[in-house]
């Protein structure tokens, strides 16, 4: 029986949060530009145009996908599943932009002292995008948690960032007008929020590209295969993960006799190799090392 879900991966993920955000992203800027047009609002008007930047990064979510489903060639053996990590570190920067841009305008607010006056036009198109833009990340998130994707994670962090904005406005125009303060201090707050969330989509996108230790659950799962495969202790240590998106290399060294013939340790090796693939979807490759004082008084 075919389902929509069949076919469901990373890619055609991306592609469909990336066509739904692009949609919603538009008909928000429309109604927001309008909404600031008759109200008159400074900060709903450029609320609007941050909606419509976050069309872009829709757009960088779409060319992350359709170059990391490209296949492997000659001058990338590995694919090209690393489009998907720089995709999310290009969000992140803008990520970062944006709770920058947050704390210039609440600094001028609060410097000069501006309160803002909004009418009831305000009030449900910043309803609406509230709720729209927390669907679109709650999707993302989904996608994210789904098919481990940091490009989806990224987006999910822009479209809160966009829901969090007209929830400070929409919290404004209940209360602007007792703390002509609130706006710029809780504009402050939602910048730092912002930034940090920057700071973890890059820094997740920065380790994965330069490569990374697994976790120690995955270690220990390892660990338990090359128990499995050979009867004596091969010490293993020095695990490193290397992603290429739906495509990921683990490198780590093992412990063998000295004496070994290359012929033995090599069937070993390819054994061990063949079942890590097998039982974790891991392209495995093992260093030998001689199974002496010097490798083994470690503790790994």
């Amino acid at each position: 029986m075919n389902t929509p879900f069949k076919k469901l991966d990373k890619s055609n993920l991306a592609v469909t949060e990336g066509v739904l955000s692009i949609i919603a992203n538009v008909l928000l800027f429309g109604l927001k530009y309008w909404a600031g047009i008759v109200s008159g609002s400074i900060a709903i008007m450029a609320d609007a145009w941050h909606t419509l930047s976050d069309s872009l990064s829709s757009v960088i979510v779409l060319l992350g996908a359709k170059f990391s489903k490209k296949p492997a060639d000659k001058d990338h053996p590995f694919g090209h599943g690393r489009a998907d990590l720089i995709a999310a570190f290009v969000i992140g920067i803008m990520l970062l932009l944006v709770a920058f841009d947050f704390v210039l305008e609440s600094y001028s607010a609060l410097k000069n002292r501006e309160s803002s006056m909004f009418g009831t036009l305000a009030i449900y198109v910043m309803v609406t995008s509230v709720v729209l833009k927390e669907l679109l990340a709650q999707f993302a998130f989904w996608g994210a948690k789904k098919t481990n994707s940091k490009v989806l994670k990224a987006d999910g962090w822009h479209h809160r960032s966009d829901a969090i904005s007209s929830l400070i406005i929409l919290i404004g125009i209940f209360l602007g007008e007792y703390f002509w303060w609130l706006d710029g201090v809780l504009g402050l707050i939602v910048a730092l929020l912002i930034g940090y969330a920057a700071y973890e989509i890059i820094r997740d996108s920065i380790y994965s590209l330069l490569g990374e230790s697994p976790s120690g659950e995955i270690i220990e799962k390892l660990k338990m295969t090359c128990e499995r495969c050979y009867p004596e202790n091969l010490y293993p240590h020095h695990f490193h993960v290397h992603s290429y998106g739906d495509h990921n290399e683990i490198t780590f060294h093992i412990c063998l006799p000295p004496e070994m013939t290359i012929r033995e340790a090599h069937e070993i090796v390819d054994y061990i190799e063949n079942e890590i693939a097998k039982e974790h979807s891991y392209s495995a490759t093992l260093h030998i090392d001689p199974n002496d004082q010097e490798h083994t008084s470690i503790d790994y």
